[in-house]
């Protein structure tokens, strides 16, 4: 099976990786911490933006090509409920 590409989603990586970087910076600035905070929560809506987007995609191909084909579907599952458990 072949997995598809997430590459439209390194922009949003990116981005996000750049928030932390602040984040470590206004620490060590010594900034307020409610600022601090609000940037966290910023980068933590970031991933999860992400995160859904790639689930959307992983449920539309690797799902749908494990419907598709031989492949046990019950592993699909169970893999999937792990990873969200997680």
């Amino acid at each position: 099976m072949s997995h598809p590409c997430h590459k439209e989603q390194l922009a949003g990586i990116n981005r996000i990786e750049g928030q932390i970087r602040g984040v470590g910076k206004m620490i060590e600035e010594g900034k307020y911490c409610i600022d601090i905070l609000n940037q966290l929560k910023a980068a933590r809506s970031a991933i999860s933006t992400i995160e859904a987007k790639i689930l959307k995609t992983h449920l539309k191909n690797c799902v749908r090509d494990t419907l598709n084909s031989d492949l046990d579907f019950e592993e699909k599952i169970e893999e999937l409920l792990k990873t969200l458990k997680r």
